[in-house]
């Protein structure tokens, strides 16, 4: 009787935790199988045959969505710490699995592997692809492609605005919206900062969509490689990425959007409420562009010294380059794992850093670095006077000892996670370079890798089965911030 009553109590409180949980998870996969129906109608008017593999899939979806919001009806919907992280993390597990049907059923035979790989790099905003051949894919299957990546942004944002902070993962507890207030009072400004966000991302894709079609790119093309630069995704619709257009005045818009997206979208708002001046003066924004700005120049000088590049061209191509992969986007406009051997380090090193904490882009992010620098500047001062008392502040804020251990546990975690990924990889076949790469551009969800296998101007398709799941397993860890995914699978969690 003993062990039933516990058994009991046991179900009905994983009941309690869960029905909130499935309920949201409805109503997810519900929006997700609306969105399949526009690349659905795009390929019936074009009269290809995917259409239907579109319109099953948005079928199939749209069932198990509203069975999973009818049998919580009524039930509670209030979501605890314990329920927001199992949330976060079987949402992207989840919508990686419905949004890879449509890949699965198309007419490329892609494969369940290749399919969920695709599915998962598009809402990861990762940008890494098996398609090799985009320019006789289906309009449909690119602008999908596209359309995770968009959905997969502004996912980012909210999650990171309104449910990282409170859940304490890697320090973003710094970025927390009312520190002081209570969880009934974060909530509802949670949700409506959420709503004003999309609101801007939208109005930004816009922007930056009709930005494309005026230097001359086709409505289609605007409007894919709108959401890709938006989301700092890098899904393309042609196989060379944006260098297969050729078009300067194309980089150049690209460069102003990646940039605009890797920013904190919170201090946009402020600036459209009278505050414009906290964007130049945020500590996170000023460390993006010095690091922006000592990478480009670096990679300038080395082409026009070592490489004989025309001063143009040098900037043009660096600039360009530095800034996608700097900021998780992954467009490519050159081969510049061809440039030589520091070249390949500082790419590789950038890969890692990522924009800002509060946009659509990945990596370990600037603010941590500067985290990192700050408590070994103390340690350092400590060392020369131990009785010195130093007040650390970050935009104002003060630094507590529970962020920066978060921080560098983050960091911990991120470098250990690396390591494994490559050496797993390396056991499939890879080489060195293939596998440290592979395993940085997934973690940091960035898109291409180097080398002659994933290098910019190739693509993902030749890594084996093996090799793809476990880039998969490392994207979803990248983007999950690595300790959302690890406090799920701690046995201690579900006791």
């Amino acid at each position: 009787n003993d062990i039933k009553e516990v058994y009991n109590k046991k179900m009905k409180t994983a009941s309690i935790i869960m029905q909130p949980i499935i309920s949201v998870l409805g109503t997810f996969l519900l929006g997700l199988s609306f969105t399949m129906l526009i690349p659905g109608f795009l390929d019936l008017a074009e009269n290809n045959l995917n259409w239907t593999g579109f319109f099953v899939s948005s079928l199939f979806t749209f069932f198990i969505g509203i069975s999973l919001i009818l049998i919580n009806r009524g039930s509670n919907n209030k979501i605890e710490i314990r329920s927001a992280f199992i949330l976060v993390v079987l949402s992207w597990l989840i919508l990686s699995i419905f949004a890879s049907l449509p890949f699965i059923a198309s007419s490329g035979n892609l494969g369940i592997t290749n399919s969920f790989f695709e599915a998962v790099s598009g809402l990861t905003t990762t940008g890494s692809t098996v398609i090799s051949d985009l320019e006789n894919t289906s309009r449909g299957i690119i602008l999908w492609r596209a359309i995770l990546q968009w959905l997969g942004g502004i996912g980012i944002i909210v999650s990171a605005i309104s449910i990282l902070p409170n859940l304490g993962v890697g320090g973003m507890q710094l970025f927390r919206l009312e520190s002081s207030d209570t969880s009934e009072k974060i909530l509802p400004r949670a949700a409506s900062i959420a709503t004003e966000i999309t609101v801007l991302y939208i109005a930004l894709s816009a922007i930056c969509g009709i930005s494309y079609w005026l230097i001359g790119l086709s409505s289609f093309d605007s409007l894919v490689h709108a959401m890709s630069t938006i989301a700092t995704g890098g899904f393309s619709s042609r196989s060379d990425s944006l260098g297969g257009f050729n078009n300067v005045n194309l980089e150049t818009i690209a460069i102003i959007f990646m940039i605009i997206s890797s920013l904190p979208f919170v201090l946009y708002l402020k600036a459209i409420r009278g505050r414009p001046t906290d964007i130049i003066k945020d500590q996170q924004v000023r460390g993006f562009f010095k690091t922006l700005f000592i990478a480009s120049i670096a990679v300038i000088s080395y082409l026009i010294i070592f490489k004989d590049f025309v001063f143009f061209d040098a900037i043009r191509y660096s600039l360009f380059n530095v800034t996608s992969i700097l900021t998780g986007t992954g467009f490519v406009t050159a081969e510049y794992d061809m440039w030589g051997t520091p070249i390949i380090l500082v790419f590789l090193f950038i890969t890692f850093i990522g924009g800002c904490a509060g946009s659509t882009t990945c990596g370990i992010k600037i603010f941590r670095l500067q985290i990192i620098y700050y408590n070994s500047k103390e340690t350092i001062g400590k060392l020369i006077s131990p009785n010195r008392v130093i007040n650390k502040k970050y935009n104002g804020e003060h630094i507590s000892q529970e962020i920066t251990q978060s921080v560098i546990t983050f960091l911990f975690i991120f470098i250990v996670t690396f390591i494994v990924l490559s050496v797993l990889l390396s056991f499939t076949g890879l080489d060195l370079i293939t596998s440290f790469s592979a395993a940085a551009t997934s973690i940091s969800n960035v898109g291409p890798g180097l080398g002659s296998m994933i290098g910019p101007s190739y693509n993902f398709y030749e890594i084996s089965d093996i090799g793809k799941w476990l880039l998969s397993a490392g994207m979803l860890a990248g983007r999950l911030e690595f300790l959302t995914l690890i406090v799920v699978f701690n046995r201690s969690f579900w006791k």
